[in-house]
């Protein structure tokens, strides 16, 4: 499976049409898990790995590969089933995330699906490894759980959400207290930075767990006579969701005459040569990778100076 992102071409086709491929795998004996395809790099044969002092417990050494040195994470251990003990026949799975690479140590690889977003539903709410999903689907009557990458991550590398001051416009934060904008994502992690790194412009966040629910409240508004455009300066949506998916969204409100003019930008963890071909499809306004507080503050920012053009505060 070396090389599955060799195609762009042909992933970016799944774009705006609310399906996504899987990568199926194990990290025990039974339970399914998978990744979706267009975080992954390639797949490998477990190789030697160099040990990492003083490295977070969950990361079981480095791989040194196409001249990079890669930290490994034992993916059991991180969503709370143990570690794997057994490491013969293993695969890797590399993968990049937020613009950084890393691979993800797994029991053994099975195979890549093609779904639809529709049948991918949320995780159930509970204990134990559930607090690691972001969904769950059936694939021939079995259960298939897809990890909450990001909250690994954030787990073995915490995350920042300070923006720096010198960041902030505060001629700009003094005029747009208050003002709404919607946040669209099914990670807690990545909602949580969202919210986390506005509020430091004294902006109101409203949120929806994924693009199904975010639609619903936007028509809902416009069925009651809201501007919507003015109510919400604008929607920052991630591109994975359960039963719609960020492209879909943004192409849904494209298509409604009363949502068509809002500004959205992709907000993702994805971090690909594909990007503004994605955005360019489905007519999203920009792309923001995760975890970057700095260029998000700005790109809202640049964002509210149009939008208090068009809605001058107190007019």
């Amino acid at each position: 499976m070396a090389g599955i992102l060799d195609s762009v071409d042909q992933r970016t086709q799944l774009v705006g049409e609310n399906r996504l491929e899987l990568l199926l795998f194990r990290l025990q004996r039974g339970s399914l898990f998978a990744l979706n395809v267009f975080k992954i790099q390639e797949v490998q044969t477990l190789p030697k790995l160099t040990s990492l002092p003083q490295s977070h417990p969950h990361i079981v050494g480095v791989t040194h590969t196409r001249g990079r040195t890669i930290p490994v994470i034992d993916l059991g251990a991180a969503i709370g089933l143990g570690p794997i003990e057994d490491r013969q026949h293993c695969n890797i799975i590399i993968s990049e995330y937020n613009m950084t690479v890393q691979a993800f140590l797994v029991k053994s690889v099975d195979r890549i699906v093609n779904m639809n977003w529709e049948d991918i539903m949320p995780p159930p709410k509970g204990a134990g490894r559930a607090h690691y999903l972001t969904a769950i689907t059936k694939l021939n009557g079995k259960l298939v759980e897809i990890i909450d990458v990001e909250k690994v991550l954030q787990e073995v590398s915490p995350y920042n959400t300070r923006v720096n001051q010198e960041v902030l416009d505060q001629d700009l934060v003094s005029q747009v207290q208050g003002v709404e904008i919607l946040a669209v994502d099914d990670s807690p992690v990545g909602l949580a930075q969202v919210r986390e790194t506005v509020q430091q412009l004294g902006l109101t966040l409203i949120s929806a767990s994924d693009g199904a629910m975010a639609l619903r409240m936007l028509k809902k508004w416009a069925d009651q006579g809201i501007d919507v455009n003015q109510k919400l300066a604008m929607v920052i949506t991630d591109a994975e969701m359960p039963e719609m998916d960020g492209y879909r969204l943004t192409r849904e409100i494209r298509d409604d005459p009363r949502l068509k003019d809002m500004f959205v930008v992709l907000h993702t963890s994805l971090s690909g040569n594909f990007n503004q071909a994605m955005v360019e499809k489905v007519g999203c306004n920009g792309f923001l990778s995760k975890f970057e507080p700095d260029k998000l503050a700005l790109t809202v920012q640049d964002r509210l100076k149009a939008y208090l053009k068009q809605y001058p505060r107190g007019a």
